[in-house]
């Protein structure tokens, strides 16, 4: 019996100090004071803000194609000259389009000469008609004067009553025969006019096309377009490049804007006009949102800031940049330092530190609207409290560690 009841008492005894050790957390890992980033929860004015790397590019950029297809001849430019609008970069050649140019300037020559022809035939035929209508008046108007006459002699009983109306019946036939050649004439000059258009059309038809085929010769050599700089021309001497190819990319460098990748997390709240800073490394541009892209590209909106204030030296296109958009200013909110993880309007777990900061305790924290390097605090902490911001993963598990 004294041996059971010993045995017994053996197995009680391991029974509760393996309760109590399973009720035990696990010991608390040390982590360096001097590794972590620390930051005090504040109360006051927040300035909501943005940030995403970029880079300046050219406002204008023309792009230059080729009009025909053609083979280069000759390159008297290089990239990175400048040049102004009637500077020849390429100068191409294609005999097709020569051939067409020459068979629209032939095509143009002949429908002028049929226009004159035409204009020619129909001035005479009026001519005629016009004699035939001052003929005709002319015998109306006689016959007229005659019926006149005629009249008065039978009134004062010279002549008989049958001449008298004779005279009238033969001034009023006269009359409307003259009328008809008038109404004649009116109709050939309308008719002459339409044909005239008619030929005059077909000119200018003419006209268009050897222009067209005579632009596609001229646009052989071609020309930059804008005063710029040379930037690509990718072509080679002997090439042959078909219509729609780009042949040179000339921009003006002294007009720039900064093109920004913004987290897509944050543009939500990205929009025209509201104020940036552009860094150059070489300089602060101040500036504003001038395009919010409507799409979401690799994770991230492609903003435009158009430059306000002058560029820096050493300013050029393609050159990387870092800019800021003020979103909002927040009057009165608490806020600390923004953490390596969480997104807006999220909860989160961080440490936060003792009085006397040599632990530090995991607490729920409800996050508001983030900036770059603050964001507003909903719930969780404190106007004074003192939490670890930078990444606590290696201390998952652990609810509380030490600061050494």
């Amino acid at each position: 019996m004294r041996r059971t009841a010993l045995i017994v008492a053996i197995i009680a005894v391991v029974a509760v100090v393996s309760v109590g050790l399973s009720r035990l957390e696990p010991a608390a890992p040390t982590v360096q004071k001097e590794t972590l980033y620390i930051d005090t929860v504040k109360r006051g004015p927040m300035l909501r803000s943005v940030r995403g790397p970029g880079t300046l590019v050219p406002v204008e950029i023309r792009f230059i194609s080729a009009p025909v297809d053609a083979r280069i001849e000759r390159i008297p430019a290089l990239p990175g000259v400048r040049v102004t609008a009637d500077t020849v970069l390429l100068e191409m050649s294609d005999p097709q389009a020569e051939q067409n140019a020459l068979e629209a300037q032939s095509q143009l020559k002949g429908a002028e000469a049929d226009y004159d022809n035409l204009k020619a035939q129909l001035d005479s035929q009026l001519l005629n008609q016009q004699g035939q209508v001052t003929a005709a008046q002319s015998a109306s108007d006689q016959a007229k004067l005659q019926y006149e006459a005629d009249a008065k002699l039978f009134k004062d009983a010279l002549i008989p009553e049958i001449t008298q109306k004779l005279s009238a019946l033969r001034s009023e036939q006269l009359g409307k025969q003259a009328k008809i050649e008038r109404e004649r004439y009116e109709k050939s000059k309308s008719s002459a006019n339409a044909q005239l258009a008619a030929q005059r059309a077909r000119v200018e038809q003419m006209r268009a096309l050897y222009e067209l085929r005579q632009h596609q010769v001229d646009s052989l050599k071609v020309r930059a377009g804008i005063p710029g700089v040379l930037q690509e021309l990718p072509g080679q001497v002997g090439q042959r490049v078909t219509a729609g190819t780009v042949l040179a990319r000339v921009a003006r460098p002294e007009k720039l804007k900064a093109q920004l990748q913004i987290p897509e997390v944050l543009a939500k709240d990205v929009k025209i006009g509201q104020t940036a800073t552009i860094d150059t490394r070489n300089g602060i541009i101040n500036g504003h949102v001038s395009r919010v892209a409507p799409s979401v590209q690799d994770g991230t909106v492609l903003v435009d800031v158009a430059l306000d204030g002058a560029l820096p030296e050493g300013a050029r296109p393609d050159l990387s940049v870092d800019g800021t958009i003020e979103i909002e200013r927040l009057p009165d909110v608490l806020f600390v330092g923004r953490p390596s993880f969480g997104q807006p309007n999220s909860k989160v777990e961080l440490f936060k530190l003792s009085q006397d900061g040599k632990t530090a305790v995991r607490v729920p924290v409800g996050l508001g609207r983030m900036s770059v390097s603050t964001v507003e605090i909903v719930n969780g902490l404190q106007v004074g409290d003192k939490v670890i911001l930078s990444d606590t993963s290696a201390q998952d598990g652990f609810n509380k560690i030490r600061l050494n």
